[in-house]
């Protein structure tokens, strides 16, 4: 047994499950990364993204660091500034699920609230503000992982797990918002020679590829009305960019809990709904890989909680089925295959 002397030290070699295949060949396969310490796969560039500083002299000891987050950024921020003896400080709302915000305070973060809109969307483009004027008045580094190149850098250990693992990914699925951990992936496994596809999955009223701007409870992802899209979505990098529902989402996310027994978020949920919905539309025997980037125990009192979505109008049965009919049509085409394998008469020679 390997004994490691800091939590960040177990960032990595993360499991991969296979969720699905069909009778083509083609396997979906979940990279279960929300088993990184933290419980997201952002503590990876968390740590770069404070690696990277440290190096360009932008961070001392002693020092204090200030950024805005839905939750899983600033748990790891909190994660390697514990470790390294920073002070920090979560720009938040009342949106981030109410366990990410626990976990912050649990890991020694100071938590700054803002208001959010009157409509009850999320409040990205204040949290930047609130942010940037916290760093100028009192010189805490303010990553910005939005644009910050550290964000797309910190999986090159995700990509080299990938092909260590697989050898090739023919498609990567993963929901984007800063964009890191999709486009960076992508781009490293490129740069290793593959010919990964990078698909990109965004909630319904998210505006980063254009779409009508709108309220979603997919938290984590997407970006809302009025907010800049940061650097690290890199266009050049994606494929083919797709919206789903807070009710696909949420119910991709709870019929993978019943089938598999794990739990992730609500964003990973929409991203699985996308590579199941489309297993189909790659080539037969093409290796399609979701990143699972969030653990679904910080949803128990929503996601998984039919009274939250009931209250929000997105608990949609229809969804649940429509998810399980895709499992029962993929496994039976690999019945059907199996069938036509053992049964396909021998040839006889001449």
């Amino acid at each position: 047994m390997t004994i490691v002397r800091r939590a960040s030290e177990l960032i990595g070699n993360t499991p991969l499950l296979e969720l699905a295949r069909t009778g083509t060949g083609t396997r979906l396969l979940l990279k279960l990364d929300h088993l990184n310490p933290t419980g997201s796969c952002k503590v990876r560039m968390a740590r770069q993204m404070i690696d990277e500083a440290e190096l360009e002299g932008r961070l001392r000891p002693g020092g204090h660091i200030v950024e805005p987050t839905s939750g899983n950024t600033g748990n790891g921020l909190a994660l390697v500034a514990l470790e390294r003896g920073y002070r920090f400080t979560a720009v938040v709302d009342h949106h981030a699920a109410r366990e990410k915000l626990r976990m912050l305070r649990a890991l020694g973060a100071e938590l700054v609230f803002v208001d959010g809109p009157p409509d009850g969307g999320v409040s990205s483009v204040q949290r930047r503000r609130v942010a940037a004027r916290i760093a100028a008045e009192t010189g805490a580094y303010h990553p910005d992982q939005h644009n910050h190149p550290g964000n797309g850098n910190g999986y090159a250990g995700l990509a080299r797990e990938l092909l260590g693992q697989l050898g090739d990914v023919d498609v990567l699925v993963a929901a984007i918002g800063t964009g890191g951990s999709l486009c960076g992936t992508a781009r490293f496994l490129r740069a290793a020679g593959t010919d990964t596809r990078a698909v990109a999955v965004e909630p319904v009223g998210s505006i980063i590829f254009g779409g009508a701007p709108g309220i979603y409870h997919q938290t984590g992802a997407g970006s809302p009305a009025g907010f800049p899209v940061g650097d690290n979505v890199d266009r050049s990098v994606i494929d083919e960019a797709h919206r789903v529902s807070d009710s696909d989402a949420f119910a991709g996310a709870r019929v993978v809990a019943r089938r598999t027994g794990v739990l992730v978020g609500g964003t990973t949920g929409g991203a699985i709904h996308v590579a199941l919905r489309r297993l189909y539309a790659y080539p037969a025997g093409s290796v399609v890989v979701v990143l699972c980037n969030d653990a679904g125990e910080k949803y128990l009192d929503s996601v998984y909680d039919d009274e939250w979505l009931r209250a929000r109008g997105v608990l949609d049965e229809l969804a649940h089925r429509r998810m399980e009919r895709w499992f029962a049509t993929y496994a039976a085409s690999v019945r059907a295959a199996t069938r036509d394998r053992t049964t396909r008469p021998m040839a006889v020679g001449v």
